[in-house]
């Protein structure tokens, strides 16, 4: 698969200049943007176009964009549009402040080998196959279902996933519903974030 340079793939994001410099890609280390070199509080290390099954990358698009390090601003004004326009369906869960280490987006085809649950999967399944209304926001079709920690704590939550009401929202309130809850953190280390793809699935965190 085709890979894509930084510039093509973040045009017009700054970076760090300690992190493109030689010694930065001698050690194989993913370029931070500008704003990791005063405040580290808050990162994320993003593979939009990777996930991870049985420990190995694979590629889910054909052109595959690098990793990046992004403050919580970078991130948002990087992805915010494409999370925003994905067509598909998703169902999100908010993560746990205090454990998580890496959200990332499964697609339905991927449930079993990326390491969910066979419950799980079939309780995700089960709500995919559902309408879920209108947005909470607007008036548009919910493509979006987004369950605060009020509402589901953990994947092992099986009937909570099959019966819990979520929040249903639009492609645009849905992804502004997921930046948000990270807005709200005051710190987080995410090793591992991508973006949505395919037709359906669910963010999910560890």
């Amino acid at each position: 698969m085709a890979r894509v340079s930084y510039e093509e793939a973040y045009p017009g994001l700054e970076y760090l200049p300690r992190s493109r410099n030689w010694w930065a890609r001698l050690k194989g280390t993913a370029p931070e943007c500008i704003h990791l070199g005063d405040d580290i509080s808050w990162i994320a290390a993003v593979l939009p176009d990777t996930l991870y099954l049985q420990g190995k990358r694979a590629n889910r698009r054909e052109r595959v964009r690098p990793e990046v390090s992004l403050c919580f601003e970078c991130l948002s004004e990087t992805f915010a549009s494409e999370l925003e326009s994905f067509s598909g369906s998703v169902i999100a869960f908010e993560p746990d402040p205090a454990l998580f280490t890496q959200y990332f987006f499964v697609a339905t085809p991927d449930f079993d080998a990326a390491g969910l649950a066979l419950e799980t999967s079939g309780a995700i399944n089960a709500r995919l196959s559902q309408s879920f209304g209108t947005c909470r926001e607007c008036s548009r079709e919910a493509t979006w279902l987004w369950f605060s920690r009020e509402q589901i704590q953990s994947l092992d939550e099986v009937e909570l996933i099959k019966t819990a009401a979520g929040e249903a929202f639009c492609g645009r309130h849905g992804a502004r519903k997921l930046l948000a809850s990270f807005d709200k953190l005051s710190e987080a280390n995410i090793f591992y974030m991508n973006l949505p793809y395919g037709e359906a699935g669910a963010y999910v965190w560890i």
